[in-house]
């Protein structure tokens, strides 16, 4: 057995960008980082820090285990194990339990990733979510629409960025959505109108260590069906501490003592606030590299270091000092798949405007970008929530991309060449 001096963690890598850089979170000379990566977060982790550095295909679980085996009986087991995307943080907390390394729990996990297990928790606390019911409890649409009304909302119970969710107005359209998707692993939920907010930061000791709090200008639902998608921080005023506060009594139903969340909720017309969900993660789209720059916070450097119990890297309270900003997103651009012909900057015209990435001409959207691989993004800081918000609209308003259809098998080559 190899011998490493310092504590030893398993990094779960699937990020490509700055947030994957986890030896800036850290002095390597007093750990060491063990990394277990997808091919395309390969190139930006610092493999000359590193202890190890593996490349697996994917990060499900059963990929991930004999990798870890392999590491332990080689360097020793591991003091902790981190997996900051959505999509890795059950996997994480299973090697945990796999191998007795202290750390959240699976169980405790899955009241993040399984929206029936979050609804059920803070529900239980008293607080209001949408009425909802896991389908493979219920038999027919006449039972689901009994317990949740109509229109409803049918999702994955474990998905993010509203990947496969579905809005249906009427039984024959809740019947014909049943027989698309597995019971097992969906859920139906009343669908709640209003107005929708986020709630991002990191807590420690049971208490924010660092909170913002934002309105959603259309909803991640419109942006998934091909409408863009905004943010703007709220102004410090009775509604942002009423959402600050409701989103506290929801982590605290959870239980997150320590850790990253990014909250969604409602406000009914009646002003009463319904929980939505959480991720126990940062935000995606614009929300962290907003954070970074308006506040000086790396959300994913916290979370690293919330998840591993380590100090964090900025003090309490760092974002009492407010800042006027958001995002915009404009999806990928229709139909699929379509390459860029024109592309018409904004960022001269609106001086909110401060970072704006445009995709190249002759880049092809091919419908499967996500919030990653889209049709413009634009973060955005101002005078207040006000300026902001107007600045977002006029984004959404005056933006144009043009694009021309492409036969599939063009399409599918220019991935080719992106994945090499």
């Amino acid at each position: 057995m190899a011998e490493i001096p310092g504590p030893r963690y398993l990094v779960l890598n699937r990020f490509d960008d700055e947030f994957g850089e986890y030896h800036r979170f850290v002095d390597p000379s007093t750990c060491r980082l063990f990394y277990v990566t997808t091919p395309q977060g390969l190139d930006v982790l610092d493999r000359a820090t590193a202890a190890e550095t593996v490349v697996v295909d994917d990060l499900e679980y059963g990929t991930v285990l004999p990798v870890v085996r392999s590491l332990v009986r080689r360097y020793g087991a591991f003091d902790g194990v981190v997996g900051l995307s959505e999509f890795d943080v059950l996997t994480a907390a299973r090697i945990r339990a796999a191998f007795g390394i202290d750390g959240w729990s699976p169980e405790f996990v899955l009241r993040f990733r399984d929206k029936v297990r979050m609804k059920a928790a803070v529900a239980a606390a008293g607080l209001s979510v949408p009425r909802y019911v896991g389908l493979s409890d219920v038999l027919d649409a006449a039972g689901i629409v009994a317990r949740v009304g109509l229109p409803a909302i049918v999702k994955p119970r474990a998905g993010a960025a509203s990947r496969g969710v579905l809005l249906v107005e009427d039984a024959e359209g809740l019947t014909a959505a049943l027989d698309t998707v597995d019971r097992a692993d969906h859920e139906c939920e009343e669908y709640v109108a209003g107005e929708v907010f986020h709630v991002d930061g990191i807590r420690r000791g049971a208490r924010f260590h660092l909170v913002t709090a934002s309105r959603y200008v259309n909803t991640c639902l419109d942006f998934a069906q091909g409408r863009p998608l905004g943010s703007v921080l709220l102004d410090p005023t009775a509604l942002r501490d009423e959402v600050v506060g409701f989103a506290a009594a929801c982590l605290d139903a959870l239980e997150l003592e320590d850790g990253p969340f990014h909250l969604e909720l409602m406000r009914r017309a009646d002003g009463r606030l319904v929980f939505l969900e959480v991720g126990l993660r940062p935000g995606g789209a614009e929300v962290a590299f907003v954070h970074r720059d308006l506040f000086g916070v790396d959300l994913f450097g916290e979370a690293f270091c919330a998840t591993l119990g380590l100090p964090p890297l900025t003090p309490e309270g760092w974002i009492r000092g407010h800042r006027s900003g958001g995002w915009a997103l404009v999806p990928e651009p229709r139909p699929f798949p379509s390459r860029v012909r024109q592309v018409r900057s904004v960022r001269a015209a609106i001086p909110e405007v401060y970072e704006e990435i445009l995709p190249e001409i002759g880049e092809v959207f091919d419908g499967d970008g996500g919030y990653d691989h889209v049709g413009g993004r634009f973060r955005l800081r101002g005078a207040d929530e006000c300026s902001v918000y107007r600045a977002v609209l006029a984004i959404l308003e005056s933006f144009r991309i043009e694009v021309e259809p492409v036969a599939a098998k063009a399409a599918h080559a220019r991935q080719e060449r992106d994945d090499d």
